[in-house]
């Protein structure tokens, strides 16, 4: 008997994870082994695609790669019932393989899910965050390891003091998940367990309003942060030329770049303190009395870029002297020479207890991997003046945290990490709130802007196929016609006749091409659009080819 070719073609298009199992193989199989059951769909699927077949019949359900699967039929198969399947081979199946070959045919019907995985301040304590931080240099190698990932297309990473966040297409969004989400646990140590309970997950239409509040510094501890849209550029930056940083999610970040750009042009949401610098400068002079603010002993710990912000807001709060530790003097006289009014004494690394000593405002911003203070460095640190509140104030705005929270044992010292920048931003709630909703009309109108231009992907390879199937329709009616006209055919005739042909298919592509696009410019729906594609496919033999999908599964494995 032959097999169906509608099930044949869904077995051999079905799943890229199983077939990513037995891409690979080259060897028999028999019903029972992991290989077969792979590939093989559950006994409802076998009744929806076959018919009965003789008694004694042995029938091949599949053949590719060498690999031939093969079922028999019971003896005892009566005419109008189904075949046989050995119920203990059946109940083989796990409950996973039994769902992954539940949906026939997914991958090429399931549009790919865009996700996002994030622990941010908001959701996990600085610790957990510190041991997924992933360093900058390292997103490119994060980026192609999460794309190595049987479900994973594309992806980019997002890891800064106040978040970690990866974005992800996920071919299907809970496996997807479950892959990022283990990936995580194997990157940071943290159980998976741990991850899941702090993590948040967001998907298609919410992640990326997600994405643009973050880069509009909605999400941030302090409403507006300008930080954040450079570190938003700056993954957009790196992932350039990424195997992995595909069309999709690049597309998402440069768009967050452009919102975070308007939200800022048009709201002045960025008002006041803006980044976690600026708030960690107002922490500090909160905690002190206010007759103190020009007198007290100014220490910075690290001149890089978070450094020297931290300098700049003190000067602009009205500091005219400071400390600042470095391992290097460079980055010191560049912030001295561009601060010419203020005093700027420079102390190299090993000097930084000393300096302490005499500080009263102690500001870490280093990329150290180790505390710089613990318990034993501050305790026998002299006191600090009645006039500054009594307390030496570490203000630690470093991830990975320069100061221990075991400093808050010191009966003289009190520390305060990026998580404690609330207290900042607490204040002129009502005025956070307008702008935040003035923003959040302009994420709604881009966000509509953005999943218009990613649904008009769906429809891009069917217009392609259309227009190369009907190219070649004209190019083989072409050649007939000038076959018939003779050899002697005047240039100008030529393409007199070419350009009429050209003319006729262009015209009557033009509906249907029209019918294909669905950008927001026009009251029609995704799925009007959608229907359209499925006709056109139908009608003209378009349909995804299997031979594609087994392709993309060769390179995921050779990848691997």
């Amino acid at each position: 008997m032959a097999v169906s070719s509608g099930f044949a073609t869904t077995l051999a298009g079905a799943k890229l994870e199983t077939l990513l199992l037995n891409s690979t193989s080259s060897s028999s199989s028999s019903f029972g082994s992991s290989s077969l059951r792979a590939h093989l769909a559950s006994p409802s699927q076998i009744q929806n695609f076959y018919r009965p077949a003789p008694n004694n019949c042995r029938m091949i359900l599949m053949q590719r790669g060498g690999v031939r699967f093969e079922i028999s039929a019971s003896t005892d198969d009566a005419v109008g019932t189904d075949y046989n399947i050995d119920p203990a081979k059946v109940s083989s199946f796990s409950a996973l393989e039994q769902l992954k070959t539940a949906a026939a045919d997914r991958y090429t019907k399931e549009r790919a899910s865009v996700v996002v995985i994030g622990l941010s301040v908001h959701t996990a304590p600085v610790e957990m965050r510190e041991k997924l931080a992933i360093p900058e240099a390292e997103w490119p190698r994060a980026i192609e390891e999460l794309c190595g990932l049987n479900h994973i297309e594309e992806a980019a990473v997002l890891s800064t003091c106040n978040r970690m966040e990866i974005y992800v297409v996920a071919l299907s969004k809970h496996r997807g998940v479950k892959e990022v989400t283990e990936w995580m646990s194997k990157t940071s140590g943290i159980p998976v367990s741990e991850i899941c309970e702090h993590r948040f997950l967001l998907y298609n239409k919410d992640a990326t309003q997600h994405l643009f509040e973050v880069s509009a510094g909605l999400d941030s501890l302090v409403l507006g942060e300008g930080q954040i849209l450079a570190q938003v550029k700056q993954v957009v930056k790196v992932g350039q030329g990424v195997v992995g940083f595909g069309r999709n999610i690049s597309g998402l970040f440069k768009h967050a770049i452009s919102v975070g750009k308007r939200v800022r042009t048009e709201t002045n949401i960025a008002a006041g303190a803006v980044s976690v610098s600026s708030a960690a400068v107002e922490l500090a002079l909160m905690k002190l009395p206010e007759s103190s603010h020009a007198t007290a002993r100014m220490l910075v710990i690290g001149a890089g870029k978070m450094g020297k912000l931290v300098i700049k807001h003190l000067v602009a709060k009205g500091c005219t002297k400071m400390v600042i530790v470095n391992r290097s003097e460079d980055r010191v006289a560049a912030v001295r020479e561009e601060l010419k009014d203020v005093e700027i004494i420079y102390k190299p690394l090993d000097k930084m207890l000393d300096c302490a000593a005499e500080a009263d405002v102690i500001f870490t911003s280093t990329a150290s991997e180790t505390p710089l203070f613990l318990k034993e460095h501050v305790k026998d640190l002299p006191s600090v003046g009645s006039e500054t509140g009594g307390l030496r104030l570490f203000i630690d705005i470093s991830v990975p945290r320069n100061v221990g929270s075991c400093v808050n044992d010191v009966e003289n010292a009190r520390v305060y990490n990026v998580d404690d920048l609330k207290e900042v931003v607490a204040a002129n709630k009502e005025d956070r709130l307008r702008k935040a909703m003035e923003a959040q009309a302009i994420i709604a109108e881009e966000s509509r802007q953005f999943e218009a231009w990613r649904d008009s992907l769906e429809t891009v390879p069917t217009i392609k196929k259309l227009r190369a199937y009907a190219e070649r329709i004209r190019a083989a009616e072409l050649d007939k016609c000038l076959s018939k006209m003779g050899e002697d055919i005047p240039k100008k005739t030529r393409r007199a006749v070419d350009d009429l042909s050209r003319g006729i298919v262009n015209k009557l592509l033009h509906g249907p091409m029209q019918h294909l696009r669905c950008d927001g410019s026009d009251s029609r729906t995704l799925s009007e659009t959608l229907e359209n594609m499925h006709a056109l496919n139908r009608m003209f033999s378009l349909e995804i080819e299997v031979a594609v999908l087994e392709q993309k599964l060769r390179a995921k494995t050779s990848q691997k």
